[in-house]
């Protein structure tokens, strides 16, 4: 099964006893709201008087519960249990220094222990499950409340799922892409592998250069994944090929298979910076470099409890400062992964896409039909030897598309109202099923012409 954390969960750790009433002394009493968590761990939202909240998890998990009845006395739990000290348990510890630095949002995490005396969360089954853990209490920011420090302007904060509704309705509202890209470098930094959409709040923030016109900054949350260690051991190693679970990611001094370690966020990079350049990643990779010097690192890894530093601090230590050094390198095979096959979106409003192709390179500039001047809000240049094919999606509204030139192939996304394509026998442009009744544009004779379109697509 090989090592993993093992040792870290065995140490022994001095850590203060959870107290409702002083868990936190700027807050106050912190009051019982909502018991939660998945089939591994349990989780607690505790609310403090002035409206902010918290949340209590659980650091051991018990994933035998995603199991049927049949296999739960079997080995198969014995086995699954055991993979729980793959994850560093106080992982989550180092990282605010580290997130402090390059200027992204962050909590303040705690540990404590629940003792048996501890019976005042008046939650049914909370008091059962939490006594006697050890458990991990940090900040939640949730609608509107009292915001993160680094983001004091901040008028509420959203899910992942609730921006992406905002900036599809209205081309005023975009996200931080710098902030994002900043952001996830860390968590290639730190090998976080775990940054689906769930994982992200967003802070909707005013645009000082617009009036009208918000911004979202992203504000990454549950770090139970950072410096991962699974594929020491045969099982781990096997179970954690490309034809396998890919995406559990080691950490360890070198930094490999970048798409694996990204991928469970590339719905959240494909929607959160889709006009960043090579440049931009590049520049991106250098300013993490220079703002995370070998003392802001090690005085990150000190956040460890001494005995668990004693045993992993300094070759921990030493794989972040190898890893940083390689961002450069890294954030250029990140960059070409997201410029394989981008996906541009337009709003539920009228918009006008007019795409520019030469052999070499396709510019994509987005306007909006409803914002008057400085209408453009969407600039983009793609080149044919980074990508392979260009999709864009017209949402909702009348939408116009207007193409020049020959160069990339093509794949337009018509949306739910009516759509115009100028001039209609734009050469290697594809158009999905769901478009063709609303796009005007000749459709294919038959069903096996526009297949053979796709296919020919694919191939190219």
């Amino acid at each position: 099964m090989g090592p993993h954390h093992r040792a870290l969960w065995a140490a022994p750790v001095r850590v203060p006893v959870f107290r409702l009433a002083s868990a936190d002394k700027d807050a106050g009493p912190l009051k019982p709201t909502k018991l939660g968590g998945g089939f591994q761990s349990t989780s607690l939202t505790l609310t403090a008087a002035d409206g902010r909240t918290y949340a209590l998890r659980s650091l051991d998990k018990d994933p035998a519960r995603i199991l049927p009845k049949f296999y739960q006395k079997t080995f198969v739990t014995n086995a699954l249990r055991d993979g729980t000290s793959a994850g560093n348990p106080y992982g989550a510890l180092v990282v605010p220094p580290l997130a402090q630095a390059l200027g992204v949002p962050h909590t303040h995490p705690r540990i404590f222990y629940v003792d048996s005396s501890e019976t005042g969360f008046t939650i049914e089954d909370a008091n059962q499950r939490l006594r006697g853990k050890m458990v991990l209490l940090e900040e939640k920011y949730n609608g509107k409340q009292v915001s993160s420090p680094l983001l004091p302007q901040a008028q509420e904060f959203i899910s992942d799922e609730d921006m992406r509704k905002r900036i599809y309705a209205s081309p005023a509202d975009r996200p931080d892409q710098q902030a994002l890209l900043r952001a996830r470098l860390l968590d290639i930094l730190i090998g976080d592998w775990d940054r689906h959409s769930g994982q992200w709040q967003w802070a909707v923030l005013p645009d000082p250069a617009h009036p009208n016109r918000r911004r979202y900054a992203p504000v990454p949350k549950d770090r139970d994944q950072t410096f991962y260690r699974v594929s020491d051991g045969l099982v781990g190693w096997l179970g954690t090929r490309k034809f396998t679970i890919r995406h559990l990611v080691t950490f360890k001094k070198r930094i490999n298979d970048v798409e694996a370690l990204t991928g469970q966020g590339r719905f959240v990079d494909q929607r959160g910076m889709p006009e960043l350049t090579r440049r931009d990643f590049d520049q991106a990779a250098r300013y993490v470099q220079q703002h995370l010097p070998d003392s802001t690192l090690a005085r990150a890894v000190r956040r460890l409890p001494p005995p668990v530093y004693a045993h992993a601090g300094k070759r921990l230590l030493r794989d972040l400062k190898h890893r940083r050094d390689q961002l450069p390198a890294v954030a250029r095979k990140y960059y070409l992964l997201k410029a394989r096959q981008p996906i541009v979106a337009g709003t539920d409003q009228p918009d006008f896409f007019r795409v520019q192709r030469t052999p070499d390179s396709t510019t994509v500039r987005i306007y909006s039909r409803v914002l008057g001047t400085d209408s453009l809000y969407f600039q983009r240049t793609y080149f044919s030897k980074e990508t392979r094919r260009l999709t864009l999606e017209g949402l909702g509204g009348n939408d116009i598309f207007e193409i020049t030139g020959r160069g990339l192939p093509l794949v337009l996304h018509g949306g739910a109202d009516q759509d115009v394509v100028r001039p209609a026998n734009a050469p290697r442009v594809e158009f999905s099923q769901e478009a063709n009744g609303n796009l005007d544009v000749p459709r294919p004779r038959t069903e096996k012409e526009a297949l053979k379109n796709y296919d020919r697509l694919e191939d190219e």
